[in-house]
């Protein structure tokens, strides 16, 4: 069953936080492409869809820690120092989707249509700042993940 659940857990996170990692790591250049020419309906829809995938990958990401309490349980390892701090790595790189970018997305993609673009710059520099962040968060996680200080398996 762990051999099981540590699929699903793996699995998950490839398959939900890849996608929102690569979708917002996007999102800030495609901002400045839509502020540079207000009038391109195209630079829009591009805009509009690493925003779409960010929130709909979050939502599916939930699985990521779900996934991975069950695994960790059925190692035994729910005290373990390093998953501790993977568990608040993770928590902080959530909360700073939901609560930074995801709402920094949504105020940029309501502002663009009507060409705005004094704080285009400032807010694509801010949202590329969080997403460096946010992809810094996941890739410790990871480390933490495979490496996982104290293990007995010799990795």
């Amino acid at each position: 069953m762990t051999k099981f659940l540590l699929s699903l857990h793996v699995l998950a996170a490839v398959l939900a936080i890849g996608p929102v990692t690569v979708a917002a790591s996007m999102f800030p250049r495609a901002l400045r492409r839509a502020h540079s020419d207000p009038g391109d309906r195209d630079a829009l829809t591009t805009l509009r869809m690493p925003h779409r995938i960010c929130r709909v990958y979050a939502a599916i990401g939930i699985a990521v820690p779900v996934f991975g309490f069950a695994t960790a349980s059925s190692l035994g390892v729910l005290g373990s120092p390093w998953l501790i701090a993977s568990i608040v790595l993770t928590a902080a790189a959530a909360g700073l989707l939901v609560l930074r970018i995801l709402p920094a997305q949504d105020t940029a993609l309501t502002a663009a249509p009507s060409g705005n673009s004094g704080s285009g710059p400032r807010t694509s520099a801010r949202l590329a700042m969080l997403t460096g962040l946010f992809n810094l968060l996941w890739a410790t996680v990871t480390v933490l993940m495979i490496v996982r200080p104290g293990s007995t398996t010799g990795a």
